[in-house]
């Protein structure tokens, strides 16, 4: 083997702009591979993250509908169902109308226990203005309804319900840079809900896992937990089918590329090492009127595909990170973020440059056994 290996790249020194091209054609097919699939897969978890990232991924809520008054045997049940949920969060909805003088908005007024509704919709981060509500009668409102009704901090709201009016303080506004979510929301504490409705309970039970796409199967298996409980579970696969749908027609896009780009790449090293056994066909005669066995000989040109493979795929590696680098700079949305934030995956990158190694050696099997095939008698009747 040590041999076969130094007579290739004997062979592979002395073609050095064949050789040169041969590797320049397999990185540029990794570098395809890399960059292809990093975009697709920073566009999917950017398109996750849009869609749900701020959201309640499995939510328990009564089967009538009605308030949920077992909080805590609920909120620990789901807690224990699995390891993958990181956060649970009870929520109390109140819809009502706020009125400031003869102006009025309706609005959806949720309650929140802010330490977990926080991991889940980031509202500090949200906040363009003034606080969270942390006290009785206190309100943050979105920047759709500040703006509509022309709202100040600090200032107090008359908030219609079906159980009476209520004057509310504003502390803070938030932007989640989504219109409905902006003039439709009003956030404040659960105990503020609690107290206007006149009972202890909530609406719903939201929770939200460390891996998203575990949701539907996840649910199923809270289902049976909660069913002596009258409680049921909704969950965001089955309710973003369309979604998951388009994920999954990305990732066969990316999967079908990736692979035309192998087979091109396969059938090019193939095609170019053939014609090399056809240029080399006295050396491969001498050497085996010299005692080379056909196996060796077949070697040659096996690790001649390793040897480009090797160097195929650290310049694709290269190449692709490059683009990948190339893309995220120039190609930028107007406030400076990337259009499509790109998922460098050490493990997908290992993969690619691992694939281009294993299809340049089995693409140097054709030649290796034609070679290991060839007579000093039909080398020497072709001279």
């Amino acid at each position: 083997m040590r041999l076969a290996f130094q007579i290739a790249w004997r062979f592979l020194s002395s073609a050095k702009r064949q050789t040169f091209i041969i590797i320049l054609g397999i990185s540029v097919g990794v570098s395809v591979q890399v960059f292809i699939g990093s975009l697709i897969t920073g566009l999917q978890e950017s398109l996750v993250d849009t869609t749900i990232g701020s959201a309640s991924h499995i939510t328990v809520i009564k089967e009538d509908d009605s308030l949920i008054t077992n909080i805590d045997e609920a909120v620990t049940t789901l807690s224990s169902s699995s390891d993958f949920i990181k956060v649970v969060s009870p929520v109390l909805d109140l819809g009502g109308i706020l009125e400031k003088g003869s102006e009025k908005k309706e609005i959806l007024y949720r309650g929140f226990s802010f330490d977990q509704a926080n991991q889940i919709y980031k509202f500090d981060q949200r906040l363009v203005e003034g606080q969270l509500p942390d006290a009785m009668d206190e309100i943050s409102l979105g920047i759709g309804i500040k703006d509509e009704l022309d709202l100040a901090l600090n200032e107090t709201i008359t908030f219609e319900t079906p159980f009476g009016l209520r004057t509310l303080t504003i502390v803070g506004f938030f932007d989640f840079e989504v219109s409905a979510i902006n003039q439709s929301w009003g956030i404040g504490t659960i105990s503020t809900l609690q107290n206007i409705i006149g009972e202890v309970g909530v609406s719903s039970i939201e929770s939200q896992l460390t891996d998203e796409f575990e949701a539907e199967a996840l649910a199923l298996m809270i289902d049976q937990s909660l069913i002596d409980m009258n409680l049921v579970t909704t969950n965001w696969m089955s309710e973003n089918a369309s979604l998951l749908s388009g994920l999954q027609g990305q990732s066969i896009s990316s999967l079908m590329i990736q692979v035309f780009v192998i087979i091109s790449v396969v059938l090019g090293i193939s095609s170019t090492l053939a014609i090399t056994v056809m240029q080399k066909s006295k050396q491969i005669g001498i050497m085996k009127a010299m005692g080379i066995l056909d196996r060796d000989a077949s070697y040659v040109f096996l690790s001649e595909g390793f040897i480009l493979g090797i160097f195929g795929a650290m310049g694709g590696v290269l190449l692709g990170l490059g683009l990948s680098y190339a893309f995220t700079t120039f190609a930028l949305n107007p406030d400076g973020s990337p259009v499509v934030p790109l998922s460098i995956n050490l493990g997908f990158i290992a993969l690619s440059a691992a694939i281009a190694l294993i299809a340049s050696t089995l693409a140097s099997l054709i030649p290796a056994i034609k070679s290991s095939k060839m007579t000093v008698i039909e080398v020497i009747r072709n001279a």
